[in-house]
């Protein structure tokens, strides 16, 4: 089994705790490869639009996106942690994601991210775990994604680990274990269903490319849809 993190900060602070809890379940039998940002991913999008145009690999930042999508492309399981940061995932998160702009579903989605599994961990002090989750997992809908689980924990009263009482910390390990322990008996030889959700956002972006196709059948993600077949009876997820 291979996993792929991706953590919205360097600091080993709570967030960090929190991911470690839940992948003790996993040390022993896994691959896990981990990524910390922004050090791993340091630049920002600068919106210049080649990937989406041309390809990605022109992106100025292309060394560091190509390696962290190889790991993506490749684990069964996926894991993004994020603390709340004024109600949103962190700046290094957000420009991580924003790299990844042309596997969402209206570009060139891959379709080894049907039938992934994803694991969402974020933590508040009072509010904004919610949406903070919602930052990442928008990416992973749009990348073909359906099976997301939300880990989120609200501290309430003290942003120190140390600090932190024993009875908030088992509660806190008491849920991410019953998470781990229900991931750890999924079957990963079988994709996880593609639920209705990313179906019709598929299939109103397939009628879409068929339009754009018709415009400009050079354009390059018509030519990519085109080629996977898409357009036509393939689909990028397996029916279970």
């Amino acid at each position: 089994m291979k996993i792929t993190v991706i953590n919205g900060t360097e600091k080993h602070g709570v967030t960090y705790r929190l991911k470690e809890i839940f992948l003790e379940r996993f040390r022993d039998d896994a691959d896990i490869t981990e990524y910390y940002l922004p050090k791993d991913c340091p630049g920002f999008c600068s919106g210049c639009t080649n990937c989406f145009r041309n390809s990605q690999d022109l992106c100025k930042d292309a060394e560091y996106v190509r390696k962290i999508e190889r790991s993506l492309l490749e684990a069964d399981l996926l894991v993004f942690t994020s603390p709340a940061y004024v109600y949103h995932a962190t700046g290094a998160m957000k420009a991580m994601l924003d790299h990844f702009g042309y596997r969402w579903m209206p570009h060139r989605p891959a379709k080894e991210m049907f039938g992934k599994r994803a694991v969402i961990i974020t933590q508040c002090l009072g509010g904004g775990g919610k949406s903070t989750a919602k930052d990442i997992k928008d990416s992973l809908s749009w990348w073909g994604i359906s099976c997301i689980r939300i880990v989120s924990f609200r501290l309430m009263s003290e942003i120190d680990w140390n600090k932190i009482g024993d009875k908030r910390k088992e509660e806190f390990k008491k849920k991410l274990n019953s998470v781990a322990e229900k991931i750890s008996a999924v079957d990963f030889a079988k994709p996880a269903h593609t639920g209705i959700v990313v179906k019709a956002k598929f299939y109103a972006v397939r009628m879409l490319q068929k339009q754009l196709g018709k415009q400009d059948p050079e354009y390059t993600d018509f030519k990519y849809w085109n080629a996977n077949g898409w357009l036509g009876r393939v689909r990028p997820w397996k029916e279970n």
